[in-house]
């Protein structure tokens, strides 16, 4: 079946003091045709300075292992279902970000991550940092250290010009053309 983003955001541990920050225009979930997940995230837009004022870091850390752990079940049924090995494919689009991360939240994405290889070992495809702004293009090579050594084999520093022209992410859910473009666009990038 299909995928609705709004049941699960509604169901998430905290999701009532979060999904004020983590909201469709800056966080979601989309399938591909062949039933893997691509998780976008344009950090750019979600307040998270405020979102931390507001909840801890286990909060967060907790709210991110549930959207994982829906995506495993979700992965597996269809893998089952299938016969194919379904993923998660990351898209960190980083347009318009000009600052850092608040630090705390940083602290909750590095919890959650550091569960997610322990729990999910199998299930985490690429992980595309997309859009990288031009003057951080030459610290490539610095960057990746920085990501654990698992990620770092299925990480790749790429353009996406359908995502970077979006003024937030709604028109994936919402309008077919716009998703169509842009999972034809991970497809290609997944390729080079």
């Amino acid at each position: 079946g299909g995928w609705d983003n709004d049941v699960v955001r509604d169901a998430a541990p905290h999701g009532a003091l979060i999904n004020d920050y983590i909201a469709p225009k800056n966080t979601l979930t989309l399938s591909t045709d062949d039933g893997d997940l691509v998780y976008v995230i344009r950090a750019s837009l979600i307040s998270d300075k405020d979102m931390m004022d507001k909840v801890t870091v286990d909060q967060l850390a907790e709210f991110f292992l549930y959207v994982k752990e829906v995506h495993s079940l979700v992965a597996n049924a269809r893998s089952e279902r299938t016969g194919r090995l379904c993923q998660v494919i990351f898209a960190n689009d980083i347009s318009g970000t000009r600052q850092a991360p608040d630090s705390r939240f940083s602290k909750a994405l590095t919890a959650s991550s550091a569960q997610y290889e322990k729990l999910y070992p199998s299930l985490a495809g690429p992980t595309m940092i997309l859009n990288l702004p031009f003057i951080l293009q030459a610290f490539v090579g610095l960057l990746k250290p920085l990501f654990p050594k698992s990620v770092q084999e299925r990480l790749k520093f790429k353009p996406a010009p359908v995502l970077k022209g979006l003024k937030e992410l709604t028109p994936l859910t919402n309008n077919p053309p716009t998703r169509k473009s842009f999972l034809n666009e991970i497809k290609g990038l997944l390729r080079a």
